[in-house]
C-alpha cells in the first residue's frame, strides 16, 4: 500500500495509532521554494511546528534560490539542508553580515551575495542521520547519503556517499542495471501500478519490474 498523500503522518502501528515522528512531506504546511516530490517523509522526533522549515533552515519565502526533494525521498531526523541564502559575503575586509540587521536592505541582500545555485534532490534518496547538505549540491535518483556525512556537488545516480566532505563509496548497482532503472523511473508511474511492482522492488527483481511497466 501507499500511504494518503494528504496524511501529514501516514505511518500507522497495528492498533491504528500514528508516529508523530514520521512526516510525509507533501501532507504539511508547504513552503513556496521547496518542492517535495509525493510520498517523500522526514523523520524528527522534536515533533517541529514546520518540518520543512526545519530541513532547510536558512531557505526563507522568496528567496533567490530553491529547494527540489524528489519522490518517494526518505530524510532522517537531523538532516539539514544548506541552501544557498545562508552563504555570507567573502569579498569584503569581513564577512559579517550587516545588512540582515537592517531591515531596509535584508531582502536585497539576499540576492546580493553570490550566486545563488538551487539545491536538487533526487527521486528515492535515503538520507542518513544528521547529514548536512551543502548549497548547489545535486543528488542523484537512488542516492544513498551515510548517517553525518557532509555533502557537496553532484552526486552521481545510484551512488553510496559517506565522509567529510562526502565522497563516493561505492555504486548500488552495475552501469547496466542503473541505466534500467532511470529509464523504467517508476517512481513516475500511477499509483496502480507502483503497488503491483512493490514485490519486484523490495526484490531488486528488475526484469520483473520492467515487466510491470505501465
Amino acid at each position: 500500500m501507499l500511504p494518503d498523500p494528504s496524511d501529514s503522518t501516514p505511518m500507522k502501528m497495528p492498533d491504528g495509532t500514528s508516529v508523530p515522528s514520521v512526516f510525509q512531506l507533501t501532507g504539511v504546511k508547504q513552503h513556496p521554494n521547496i518542492s517535495v516530490g509525493r510520498y517523500a517523509y522526514a523523520s524528527d522526533n522534536a515533533l517541529p511546528a514546520d518540518i520543512l522549515q526545519t530541513i532547510a533552515p536558512y531557505l526563507f519565502p522568496g528567496a533567490p534560490e530553491k529547494l527540489s526533494i524528489g519522490p518517494f525521498c526518505q530524510i532522517a531526523e537531523g538532516v539539514r539542508i544548506i541552501t544557498s541564502s545562508a552563504n555570507h559575503p567573502m569579498d569584503g575586509a569581513t564577512t559579517y553580515p550587516f545588512a540582515i540587521f537592517n531591515p531596509a536592505r535584508m531582502v536585497s541582500y539576499a540576492f546580493e551575495v553570490g550566486p545563488k545555485p538551487d539545491t536538487v534532490i533526487g527521486a528515492d534518496c535515503w538520507i542518513g542521520r544528521d547529514a548536512l547538505i551543502l548549497p548547489g549540491a545535486v543528488l542523484g535518483h537512488g542516492v544513498i547519503v551515510q548517517a553525518g556525512a557532509v555533502v557537496r556537488g553532484h552526486v552521481p545516480d545510484y551512488a553510496i556517499v559517506g565522509g567529510n566532505p562526502a565522497q563516493v563509496i561505492r555504486m548500488r548497482f552495475p552501469d547496466p542495471v542503473i541505466a534500467r532503472l532511470l529509464d523504467l523511473a517508476w517512481w513516475d508511474w500511477p499509483e496502480a501500478a507502483i503497488i503491483a511492482a512493490i514485490p519486484a522492488l523490495e526484490a531488486n527483481d528488475i526484469d520483473g519490474l520492467a515487466a510491470l511497466r505501465p
